[in-house]
């Protein structure tokens, strides 16, 4: 499962609703603190709050993907899609995404109402739900998952509770945006994007995430590849290339008078290019700088041979400077994050 791409991923807010305002500060204190919590011990608080939450993220959020209808014959049975690929990495920009609540921590004894019954008032929410139990909760746990009304539960007396609630919480995180980009993938996926299905590619991803601490990453439209970003916000794009479109680099490169040196090397696959003042592909003005364009390929052997390599993005690409989750931590902490008032 962690080998599975989202189109998108990038660290959330974790919700911790429990009537105990000692424990709600004891585990958001033992919690590791890379992971964002807002907590609540009111219920109908916690819930007027995320559906205001959610409401809020939908209206402003600015999706790549619009389904529209047949003009002609006004039919609303004959959709179309249309998907703007640039906004994808452009979610960086908004400075509110790491206060989308993705996953909910919530304990079943409560006095107001209990875990399942709170489960139940925000099912409408794409959020994941882990339940808190006691020992004698176990089959309400077991039913309340057979009806899906939660992803997880824990019991509060395991030893190990910390640990698997923090590990869950991680990998639920990723659940997350593996449904919430589903469709956006499915239809990308049918195209110049297969290497979003491909598990031998995700696993790699998962490597560099946790080699060079990336916590976000976005599809890239153009060349085709991954863009992550570190805590502190910096960038780095992981463009990915098969013989194909390599072959397609080389007859552009051809067409636009390239210099033998470059054509003998991407026909014999030695490199990976990112044009990235000319769109993304080789143009005459180039000239035989190319090689500061260039770098040699490391080999992901999935389902077909992926040619990539890691580039610094150049600052034009982004619409001014990124919001990073070290920013948001630091303003998290100190009670400056969140939604307009009045959510």
């Amino acid at each position: 499962m962690d080998n599975q791409l989202s189109v998108y991923q990038y660290p959330t807010l974790t919700v911790l609703i429990d009537d105990s305002r000692s424990f709600l500060s004891s585990l958001a204190f033992q919690l590791n603190p890379q992971l964002a919590c807002k907590a609540f011990h009111d219920t109908d608080a916690a819930i007027k709050w995320l559906h205001h939450t959610h409401w809020h993220s939908i209206k402003n959020e600015n999706e790549p993907i619009r389904v529209g209808y047949d003009k002609l014959t006004e039919s609303f049975e004959r959709c179309c899609a249309s998907i703007d690929l640039d906004l994808i990495y452009r979610i960086v920009m908004n400075r509110h995404r790491f206060d989308m609540p993705a996953v909910l921590v919530i304990d079943y004894a409560m006095p107001q109402m209990n875990g399942v019954e709170f489960c139940l008032a925000v099912q409408d929410l794409p959020c994941k739900k882990i339940l808190l139990t006691g020992q004698a909760d176990e089959k309400i746990a077991i039913d309340a998952f057979n009806r899906k009304l939660i992803d997880r539960f824990i019991k509060k007396n395991d030893p190990n509770a910390l640990n698997h609630l923090e590990a869950e919480i991680v990998k639920l995180q990723k659940e997350f945006f593996r449904s919430q980009t589903s469709t956006l993938k499915d239809l990308l996926s049918r195209h110049s994007y297969s290497f979003l299905t491909d598990p031998t590619l995700g696993a790699l991803v998962s490597q560099l995430c946790s080699f060079y601490s990336f916590e976000e990453y976005y599809l890239f439209p153009n060349p085709a590849g991954i863009l992550f970003f570190d805590i502190q916000g910096k960038s780095t794009l992981m463009v990915i290339e098969t013989k194909a479109s390599l072959i397609s680099q080389l007859e552009i490169a051809q067409d636009q008078g390239a210099p033998p040196e470059l054509l003998t090397a991407l026909r014999e696959f030695r490199l990976v290019p990112f044009f990235c003042d000319t769109g993304g592909v080789y143009r005459e003005e180039v000239g035989h700088n190319w090689l500061s364009y260039c770098l040699p390929p490391q080999i992901c052997r999935g389902r077909k041979d992926y040619y990539w390599a890691l580039f610094d993005l150049p600052p034009h690409y982004l619409q001014g400077p990124v919001y990073s989750y070290a920013d948001f931590l630091r303003d998290h902490a100190a009670g400056l994050t969140g939604y307009p008032p009045g959510y």
